[in-house]
């Protein structure tokens, strides 16, 4: 059945040929009869039974624009799975559209190679003011000139209500009406690939919201073989599961082929649970090659996965799933015990400074090691895979959402260990992201927020929150997922950028970037062109890159104290480039310009030095 998917349009939900008539499909396969509902005249069209359990009507009736439902069995009216739009929220009708009718003026734009990838995440509702994919396109000239080549948009699949983080999606065609729909977000790319900035789009194959969800009244979406955090597993590999296979894999190419996005980033691949012959995320890679053959346009595919398994993302032809890059929270994790310390929970894996050298130079901390807060050995060594194959950062939407008070890196930490946390990122032989905010150090927090309709679900989100957070109490009350406040509060205030200390932090970031651009050392991702040491007893660190004949030392003092560190390479002189600690940083002290090898150099306290052998 997979054979017949049109690499060219979609193929299932509602589409409009060439003669302007709606073109019906719908999986139902145990539905004695299925009719399609015009809300404006009422009027039902009955469709045709086809093979594996679909149900086809091709009318001149149902117009784009127009609203429908489908009626199973003569019951209840019930909103497209495939829908494109839902104008009346979750629970109301679907909207048909017809995504060829947008006028693209991107024939020009080249996506970038995935090593010239410098992200940068975003949340669509607290991005801005105005909280729409319009309210961002404001913003390109400032992302432009911060020098991110890439903005990654947290999950817009629509949901509940006007406020969520976007995991809890319940119609994957479809984009939230609230930010602006379809034609809105195909706008945003179209303005962003015509300032030369591609967009990654997050969604989520791993479950469905709850509120919202019809799947199950039309077919086998779910299968009890498995339990997940969010309850059944989708069904990737029980009975019934081509249909579903095929679903999603019509969702990665409708977002490539209709939406010109240039990548996604898929959450939690972890928790996909499919025992095929053939894995789900394998067969999303054969099917996008063929449309990049089709199209000439180039795609990428990113994933978040907690399992430290280069199966993931080693090509098909060394029988992996052909993942071309992952999320690694173990640089994040190793980073944050150096900065703070703090090894509870997840963090008590995490030795500091000696798991972040490890982090620079294999990636994987867990490469074959016992983890005791696992309590099993972890991971595979990846030792082929390249730089551009890991994408790290100092904070993302998880890490600081999930935490009780949504507290930023500014909330955590000084304004000089901000700076030391930017570099340790940016000179990474890794794909770096940056959360939206921390560039200028935005104080406001990003808290986890919802719009539940239904009042038994928004109180139970509440009260599971609250008791998530229980042992904390002596720092207060978590916050209420569904006040409006939660939402209004983790809003960026971009009045700030222009204000001290927020404007000089964002200077040095955009300079840290333009060094990783302009640098060959730093440019490129060459993991062999490596070498790392560091020192726990003073909570230095040093990287030595190299490309060619130019060479880089970045110098990392994570202590409050002033340190002495030794030069061990041979190199005659070292010039710097830049130095975090240094007055027009807001530092106590410059460092000297150029340092020689068989002199110690100075570091002060909560600092990044980077010298290159060239001036």
């Amino acid at each position: 059945m997979l054979a017949d998917l049109n690499l060219k349009q979609r193929s299932i939900g509602v589409n409009f040929n060439a003669r302007g008539e709606a073109e019906v499909k719908l999986w139902a396969p145990k539905a004695k009869s299925a009719e399609l509902l015009l809300t404006a005249n009422n009027k039902k069209y009955p469709l045709k039974e086809a093979s594996y359990g679909y149900w086809i009507l091709t009318t001149p009736e149902l117009k784009p624009g127009d609203l429908y439902q489908f009626v199973l069995n003569g019951e209840k009216p019930l909103p497209d799975p495939a829908s494109l739009s839902q104008p009346e929220s979750v629970h109301g009708a679907s909207q048909a559209i017809d995504l060829s009718a947008f006028v693209w003026g991107d024939q020009d734009w080249q996506n970038y190679p995935l090593a010239e990838y410098l992200l940068y995440e975003l949340h669509t509702g607290t991005f801005t003011p105005q909280g729409t994919f319009a309210g961002i396109e404001q913003k390109l000239d400032y992302l432009k000139e911060l020098g991110i080549t890439a903005i990654e948009i947290m999950p817009v699949a629509q949901f509940p209500g006007d406020r969520n983080w976007g995991y809890d999606g319940v119609f994957p065609f479809a984009v939230q009406n609230t930010y602006g729909g379809a034609q809105g977000l195909q706008h945003l790319v179209n303005l962003c690939h015509k300032r030369s900035i591609g967009v990654v789009l997050d969604v989520v194959y791993n479950h469905l919201g709850p509120e919202g969800n019809y799947f199950g009244e039309f077919g086998q979406y779910f299968t009890q073989k498995y339990n997940t955090p969010w309850g059944n597993a989708i069904n990737f590999d029980d009975e019934y599961s081509d249909a579903v296979r095929q679903y999603y894999i019509e969702n990665v190419l409708m977002w490539f082929r209709d939406f010109h996005i240039d990548a996604l980033r898929m959450d939690a691949v972890h928790a996909i649970k499919d025992f095929s012959t053939k894995h789900l995320l394998r067969e999303i890679k054969q099917n996008v090659n063929q449309l990049m053959a089709e199209t000439g346009r180039k795609h990428h595919l990113i994933v978040e996965l907690d399992l430290n398994d280069t199966r993931f993302i080693n090509p098909l032809e060394k029988e992996g799933f052909g993942m071309d890059a992952q999320w690694i929270d173990e640089f994040h994790h190793a980073l944050r015990v150096t900065v703070s310390g703090d090894k509870t929970g997840y963090y008590s894996d995490f030795d500091g400074i000696k798991h972040l050298e490890k982090a620079y130079r294999d990636a994987y901390v867990y490469d074959g090691l016992y983890s005791p807060h696992r309590k099993k050995t972890f991971g595979i060594k990846a030792e082929d895979n390249p730089g551009e194959q890991f994408v790290v950062f100092s904070q993302n939407h998880d890490q600081v959402g999930n935490r009780m008070l949504g507290e930023r890196s500014s909330a955590l930490f000084s304004f000089e260990m901000q700076k030391l946390m930017a570099g340790a990122v940016l000179v990474s032989p890794f794909l770096p992201m940056l959360f939206m905010g921390e560039e200028y150090s935005e104080p406001h927090p990003f808290l986890y927020f919802v719009s539940h309709t239904d009042p038994e679900l928004a109180e139970a989100v509440c009260k599971g929150r609250k008791a998530e957070f229980a042992a904390f109490h002596a720092e207060g009350e978590a916050p209420d997922p569904v006040d409006d406040a939660s939402f209004t509060g983790s809003k960026l205030q971009w009045d700030l950028v222009e204000q001290q200390p927020h404007a000089t932090l964002l200077r040095f970031y955009k300079t840290l970037i333009s060094l990783r651009k302009q640098l060959p050392a730093l440019h490129h991702l060459n993991r062999q062109h490596l070498g790392v040491s560091s020192d726990e007893n003073t909570k230095t660190l040093m990287l030595h890159r190299w490309h060619e004949d130019n060479q880089v030392l970045c110098l990392m003092n994570f202590s409050d104290q002033i340190q002495q560190i030794q030069l061990p390479y041979n190199q005659q002189q070292w010039h710097k480039v830049l130095a975090s600690a240094d007055l027009e940083w807001n530092g106590p002290e410059n460092a000297p310009q150029s340092v020689n090898a068989s002199t110690p150099v100075t570091l002060q306290p909560q600092s990044i030095t980077i010298y290159s052998n060239q001036t």
